[in-house]
């Protein structure tokens, strides 16, 4: 079974939009999902494009809309691994926010096209190598562009994109993301964790909760987290006691007993396994320094 990679961009709401150039000697980034929309517009290379339940070749000048959470990657050409310096992909990546003017566009008949067009990259959506020339030439400036100007220049990429009939989802109409579905599950379980890990919830609590039996949870939760249920629950209380010692003037005991720990023993054990200090120390250590 294919390993799908939940890329995490440097992304906030903050700072909503980042756009770049690119210029490689071929694309390696394996199949990956994130919750931010991406335009990707390749300037120069040819290859495969693997997108949702796709597989069609990509060339120079294609223009690719991926929407939230849609697994996809680029495969360049046999040719651009043979080491030929000649040979380059380039072009332009613009990955934005999944709430970027949400309120706008699903309440003002404005936005009612543009609406439209991130819901059909829900399947991804392809323009055609040369057939929007503007719209190329938008993806050319903006990331020369910032603040005000790129937002601009963005904003007229979307009309352009969101008016023009030269576009084609990619993935075929019986196509569901799985992704979605699957992130938004393990997101709901997290936040569950969040606001009950320093009592005691069972196992069979959590995988209740998901839906699941157990040793499928605990499968899927690893499979997710990268830790067991057990592990991550107890890295939880730990980083939580650490903040506690820093902030509140009480004695260890009743610290463990605020963090979800039955016992003082297990509580400094644990404690210096995933520190390298016992409680006392760490807090002498950190608010000295």
């Amino acid at each position: 079974m294919r390993v799908i990679i939940n890329e995490r961009l440097p992304i906030s709401k903050s700072s909503p939009l980042k756009a770049r150039f690119f210029d490689y000697e071929h694309f390696s980034y394996p199949l990956h999902f994130h919750s931010e929309y991406e335009i990707i517009y390749i300037k120069e290379g040819t290859g495969t494009r693997f997108l949702g339940n796709s597989i069609t070749k990509f060339q120079a000048g294609d223009i690719l809309l991926i929407g939230s959470n849609l697994p996809h990657f680029m495969k360049s050409d046999d040719a651009y691994h043979s080491g030929n310096a000649d040979l380059r992909v380039k072009g332009t990546i613009i990955q934005f926010e999944k709430e970027f003017m949400y309120y706008a566009i699903n309440h003002y008949s404005h936005f009612i096209k543009i609406k439209n067009l991130f819901q059909e990259s829900q399947r991804g959506i392809y323009f055609a190598a040369a057939s929007i020339p503007k719209l190329q030439d938008l993806m050319e400036k903006i990331p020369l562009e910032n603040g005000l100007n790129q937002m601009m220049l963005f904003l007229e990429i979307l009309k352009e994109m969101s008016e023009t009939e030269n576009r084609q989802t990619i993935s075929t109409t019986d196509f569901v993301n799985e992704t979605i579905y699957d992130t938004a599950r393990i997101d709901k379980v997290i936040s569950y964790l969040n606001k009950n890990y320093t009592r005691n919830i069972s196992l069979e609590e959590i995988a209740s909760f998901a839906a699941m039996n157990a040793s499928a949870f605990c499968r899927y939760f690893k499979s997710k987290t990268g830790k067991s249920f057990k592990n991550y629950i107890l890295d939880m209380r730990i980083g939580y006691a650490c903040k506690l010692l820093l902030m509140e003037d009480i004695s260890i005991s009743q610290l463990s007993i605020q963090c979800g720990f039955e016992t003082i023993s297990h509580f400094n054990k644990t404690f210096k396994k995933n520190t390298g200090y016992v409680p006392s120390q760490y807090r002498k250590t950190m608010l000295s320094s």
